[in-house]
């Protein structure tokens, strides 16, 4: 698992914060452009935005409940890799987003009385699934959630793992084990402030996973997986 495992760092706001952050072993930085969220990309300056999403590392958009057209301006004015559908998206919305040329990231909100059965449509439009935690905002709780609820997920796209994870979390990242496991999404747990990612924070977390971190061992793409 360790040569296909992706760090995905997400809620971006700031150029220098991300720029100093290219440092470290992140595969896919994500920014969201969800008004009610206190890490929205899209309160950024135009000028400053582009410096922000000007980064040599893939990159995805996040959305809860958008307009079709909103996401597919920000995809094509940004140059998106991913599109990741946050809110109660249904399978059709999926689709048509995959138009764009983009893979779809599509996050579910994980409780204990979850049915996977409720997201296997999802599986022919989605690249990717998150799996976050079940709390009354859209993400960013820095809320865990029981992470063997996965053992019952048997389809075949590869998911990240969200929610809460945070720098004490190594060892538990270590020892996770499923053969659909493809990432974690780091956001809350890592930040001075909502959008402002602690570097030293990161790269001590890195440096502890370092067989899931090190880009020396990534030599499958995410979608190979699938």
């Amino acid at each position: 698992m360790g040569k296909i495992f992706k760090i995905k760092v997400c809620g971006m706001k700031d150029p220098a914060n991300r720029q100093e952050l290219e440092s470290l072993p992140v595969d896919l930085f994500g920014f969201i452009f969800y008004r009610e969220s206190p890490r929205y990309a899209g309160s950024v300056p135009e000028k400053e935005l582009r410096k922000l999403t000007d980064t040599s590392r893939e990159k995805a958009a996040v959305f809860v409940n958008a307009p079709l057209r909103e996401v597919k301006e920000t995809v094509s004015r940004y140059r998106f890799e991913y599109v990741q559908l946050h809110g109660s998206e249904m399978v059709e919305y999926c689709r048509e987003i995959k138009t764009s040329r983009v893979k779809v990231i599509k996050a579910f909100h994980l409780h204990p009385d979850f049915s996977f059965e409720e997201i296997e449509n999802y599986a022919r439009v989605a690249d990717i699934f998150l799996f976050d935690t079940k709390t009354a905002r859209w993400g960013g709780s820095g809320e865990k959630f029981n992470w063997q609820l996965l053992q019952k997920y048997n389809l075949s796209v590869p998911f990240f793992l969200s929610g809460g994870i945070g720098p004490e979390d190594a060892v538990a990242v270590l020892q996770f084990r499923h053969p659909a496991f493809c990432g974690i999404d780091l956001n809350s747990g890592f930040e001075d402030s909502p959008g402002i990612k602690n570097q030293e924070k990161l790269k001590l977390f890195l440096d502890a996973i370092p067989e899931k971190s090190d880009p020396s061992t990534k030599q499958n793409s995410i979608s190979e997986k699938k």
